[in-house]
């Protein structure tokens, strides 16, 4: 067999997944291109500001605990890596992200470290599956309200401070777009109504905190 027929073999038995699945892989690459860089906007703009002013602390924390059991969750359930892929990448833009943020609002002191180590400690055990499943399937469920949550919590951020000089509209856009695709590529790949629940809600609060920050970005520059 030529390479040519190969190739043309593999195209062939691609395509028979049918176009509802290759449209969930493309979406899902779209997903993961743009998590890339998702975070990269954001953390710009507060190393450029030298300001964390209008970002929530707690929010974020609570973020990072999502994004932490969200990717175990389907690590563990042995769903498709491409459905997921995301996760890491945001995880590391989270931790730099989080390092700014703590940085410019003095925190970076012996408390921070001493959580900062036990978090890698569970994440390890995660990882390696040493970590109770049972306590990881009682965490899933709060998934969705802690990452609602986090992100309320940066709504209220800027609406209490009206200034939204250093959040990242980009990035907000791109979080609503990014949870937005991956509704259709979890009704798709899986149907698991409980990350279904999770990307809609947050498609809706990260499409919030966007308008939020538009509005009183505009209305910093005209004060």
């Amino acid at each position: 067999m030529s390479t040519s027929e190969g190739v043309g073999g593999l195209v062939s038995h691609y395509l028979e997944k049918g176009i509802v699945l290759i449209i969930a892989d493309l979406l899902s690459l779209i997903t993961v291109s743009s998590c890339l860089v998702i975070k990269v906007p954001q953390i710009n703009t507060i190393r450029a500001n030298e300001s964390s002013k209008g970002i929530s602390v707690l929010g974020l924390c609570l973020e990072l605990f999502s994004y932490t059991v969200m990717i175990s969750y389907n690590y563990t359930s042995g769903y498709d890596f491409l459905s997921y892929m995301e996760y890491p990448v945001l995880l590391l833009q989270e931790y730099v992200l989080i390092y700014y943020v703590f940085k410019y609002q003095d925190l970076l002191g012996k408390r921070t470290q001493i959580i900062a180590v036990f978090y890698v400690t569970i994440a390890t055990l995660i990882y390696l599956k040493l970590f109770p499943i049972i306590i990881l399937t009682f965490l899933v469920p709060f998934c969705t309200p802690i990452g609602a949550t986090s992100k309320v919590l940066q709504l209220l951020a800027i609406l209490r401070t009206k200034d939204a000089s250093s959040v990242s509209r980009t990035t907000w856009a791109l979080s609503a777009f990014t949870n937005m695709t991956r509704i259709y590529t979890v009704y798709v790949q899986s149907h698991d109504v409980m990350l279904l629940t999770n990307f809609l809600i947050s498609t809706f609060l990260s499409s919030a905190v966007f308008v939020a920050a538009c509005v009183y970005k505009k209305k910093t520059k005209k004060d």
